[in-house]
Parts: C-alpha cells; sequence; structure tokens
C-alpha cells in the first residue's frame, strides 16, 4: 500500500492486488459493502495518517478505480464542513459505511493521464515515442490537458512501462472519456503521441 499526498486535503492511495489477496479480498468483492472492504479502508485511512498526516474528521469524498495489472487506486478528499449535508454516493461520513461504487466501463477498458500544461503532455510524448503503436487522444478540460489511451493499443508486457512514464509527467485522472468529449475539447483524435513528438519538439 502507497499513499501520496495530493494536497492538503487530499490523498491518493494505491493498493495493489497482493494487498488485497493479503486480506482476503478478490478484485470483485472489492466494490461490495463487506466488512472486510470496510476494515480496509479504515487500514487505509490510518496508513494515510501516520504516513502523511491526513486526518479524517468529518464528511469525505472517495474515488476508486482499478489497473490491469497496478491494483487499485483510491482517492480520498476531505470535504469543508459546508458540504457536510451532500446526499451523493462518494460521500461518506466518518460514522458511515464505506460504499464504492463499481467503475464505469470506460475506466475499467481504458486510462486517462492529466497534464498540469501542455509542456509537460509534449515531455510524456517523447518519452512515449521509443514504444510503436503507440495513439492516444489528447482533450483539453478544466484547463489542464487530458491523454486518454484504449487499453487495447497498449500490449499487455508494456502496460506498466507505459503506465510508469505517464505517471512521470502527470497523474491518473478518475475522468472519464464520455466527460471528455461532453464538456471538454479534443485537441489531437487518435494520434496524439506521433502529433505531439512530430509537430512540438522538446525544449
Amino acid at each position: 500500500m502507497k499513499v501520496e499526498k495530493l494536497s492538503t486535503n487530499k490523498v491518493r492511495i494505491y493498493i495493489t492486488y497482493e494487498d488485497l489477496s493479503e486480506r482476503g479480498i478478490d478484485r470483485e468483492e472489492i466494490w461490495q459493502n463487506g466488512r472486510k472492504v470496510q476494515e480496509l479502508f479504515w487500514d487505509m485511512m490510518e496508513h494515510a495518517y501516520s504516513e502523511v498526516g491526513f486526518e479524517v474528521a468529518g464528511p469525505l469524498a472517495v474515488e476508486a478505480f482499478t489497473m490491469p495489472t497496478e491494483g487499485i487506486v483510491v482517492i480520498v478528499t476531505q470535504l469543508p464542513p459546508s458540504m457536510a449535508g451532500a446526499t451523493e454516493d462518494a460521500l461518506l461520513d466518518e460514522e458511515e459505511d464505506l460504499e464504492l461504487e463499481a467503475i464505469p466501463a470506460d475506466l475499467s477498458e481504458a486510462f486517462i493521464f492529466v497534464f498540469q500544461d501542455f509542456e509537460d503532455a509534449i515531455r510524456a510524448a517523447h518519452s512515449l515515442r521509443a514504444h510503436d503503436g503507440l495513439g492516444g487522444s489528447l482533450y483539453h478540460y478544466k484547463n489542464r490537458y487530458h491523454l486518454f489511451f484504449d487499453e487495447e493499443e497498449i500490449a499487455e508486457d508494456l502496460y506498466d512501462t507505459i503506465w510508469s512514464i505517464l505517471h512521470e509527467y502527470g497523474d491518473l485522472s478518475a475522468t472519464t472519456k464520455a466527460m471528455l468529449e461532453e464538456y471538454g475539447k479534443c485537441v489531437m483524435n487518435g494520434n496524439a503521441v506521433q502529433t505531439l513528438t512530430d509537430h512540438f519538439p522538446l525544449q
């Protein structure tokens, strides 16, 4: 289990499939509101507190999604008191049970990395260019750039390598492709890696 502090009120937690196996939780069971999942969540919160000082107090927003070879990524956000009465499914109070919803279909078949600026996307593309056959689509959404890959584009033996390269320059995003298509702007469709490297040399 690895904890990464994203901000003063947000942490990202990586749980490997080995972590789940050690706790007797299979991949499907993680989306069920069972005792083992409850124990796992509060174990994660203890790790977050001991490693980065993230303390649970009041309502939380929880996002969770899977990566085929890595495991589960859980993003936990501490919400301000003014949102304590929110009714969204993703919210929970520290006295309530954790309930993780199954991820949307497009998240299970693809992954999206978000970059703070265009230069980071360019650098990522140049690092990826050494691996043939990568297409990718680049979207502009909420003043940031999102690079979308369908898993069919990536050979299974290269998945971890590609993921590591992207993570060096950006962050895994919980935004779905459907949201990007509806609310964002597609800047490069289907051939983003080659387009970025052909037209934007490294500075």
